[in-house]
């Protein structure tokens, strides 16, 4: 079982940056691959990007290709995503989740944290 715990949202003007993080429970942490989805209002939850248990691996959707970034820190249970050149466009509550493959994790995965909102202004 993982219990996640995202923040890291706020208001900030286009063009601007945030860093979200995403706190896991479990001692397995390290050994589950983490993902980034949001879901803007009156859309579908997409997928934003994804790593690897070990960071060897990540995927981007292309829209944000270029201006986020993921990472983690397996000593830290956090996973992040450093988000540059923000656009309105970017406006959703994000969500943190984990699962056992980095395949899983583009596809939904198993575990999901809260959300934490985004407001991008123009």
């Amino acid at each position: 079982q993982v219990q996640l715990v995202e923040s890291g949202g706020g208001l900030v003007q286009a063009g601007g940056s945030l860093r979200l993080s995403c706190a896991a429970s479990g001692r397995t942490f390290s050994s589950y691959a983490m993902g980034w989805f949001r879901q803007a209002p009156g859309k579908e939850r997409e997928f934003v990007a994804a790593i690897s248990w070990s960071g060897g691996r990540i995927y981007y959707v292309d829209s944000v290709k270029g201006r986020f970034t993921i990472s983690r820190d397996n000593a830290k249970n956090t996973v992040y995503l450093q988000m540059n050149s923000l656009k309105p466009e970017d406006t959703a509550v994000y969500y943190c989740n984990a699962d056992r493959t980095i395949e899983e994790a583009v596809a939904g995965g198993n575990y999901w944290g809260q959300g934490t909102q985004v407001t991008v202004s123009s």
